[in-house]
């Protein structure tokens, strides 16, 4: 089984109920000629500073809204697990996403809880530094253009996501990322820092596959035929987005919610 295929696997194993069997019905989404901001969230059920965190990114980003300004990702990280408690979302490549997003922001450490907008640090977050740094994205033009169409049938959903780049001097470090979130979750934590308390997350990352590089021409594409299984969440999203993959720029982002 290649990278690729296993990478599927993984994608299908997350998406539950959120794909009935029943339905026969294709979803549909393009991105506008401005940017839609990229917010990210790294934290960790065994981390006590993180929980004001999950906090604010359900309420700054309620998972059932139609009319979204930003699109938020929330990462577990997993170096948080060896200290007395095992986050079910959290995964060595999530924690190696915020360590490539350390070095494209030129930093010396990774922390929890941090919030990154379009792939920069947004300090003071909580004081608003993140309301301000996704007002300003927004206000920009996009960099990239994103197609994303899921299909459903009898036994399986098919993916795919087309980004172009008009700029040729952005086509060499760009590339394509797709995800999967879903939300309403909640946790009992028994041990660690956060011992005895229900932790509640939305717009949990249950695989990221990618990257996908663009090609000379300024297009990049994914492809995943996926097999549904039950899961636990609520209001399953599709997300693609478009990343320098040095600078960790944002360079437009598109998010599809289920209508399968």
């Amino acid at each position: 089984m290649d990278i690729s295929t296993l990478r599927i696997v993984a994608f299908a194993a997350a998406c539950a109920t959120a794909f009935p069997a029943q339905a026969l019905q294709s979803c549909r989404a393009a991105s506008g000629p401005q940017a839609l901001p990229l917010v990210e969230l790294y934290t960790s059920e065994g981390c006590d500073s993180c929980p004001p965190a999950d906090r604010w990114l359900t309420k700054q980003f309620p998972a059932a809204a139609t009319d979204a300004r930003a699109v938020a990702l929330a990462f577990h990280v997993d170096y948080w697990d060896r200290l007395g408690w095992k986050d079910r979302f959290a995964t060595p490549q999530y924690t190696q996403r915020q360590y490539d997003a350390m070095r494209a922001n030129r930093a010396s450490f990774v922390y929890t809880p941090q919030v990154l907008v379009q792939g920069r640090e947004a300090l003071n977050w909580q004081q608003g530094g993140a309301t301000d740094a996704i007002a300003a994205a927004a206000g920009r033009a996009a960099r990239a253009a994103i197609a994303l169409t899921a299909t459903s049938s009898a036994d399986a959903l098919q993916v795919r996501a087309i980004a172009t780049v008009p700029y040729t001097t952005l086509r060499k470090q760009a590339v394509l990322w797709l995800a999967y979130t879903d939300s309403g979750h909640v946790t009992e934590v028994a041990a660690g820092e956060n011992r005895g308390l229900r932790l509640h997350h939305d717009h949990v990352v249950r695989s990221l596959h990618g990257p996908y590089p663009v090609d000379t021409d300024g297009t990049a594409v994914a492809e995943l035929m996926l097999v549904p299984q039950r899961d636990d969440g609520h209001f399953p999203v599709l997300v693609a987005f478009v990343q320098d993959s040095k600078r960790g720029d944002a360079l437009q982002t598109l998010e599809l919610p289920a209508c399968w």
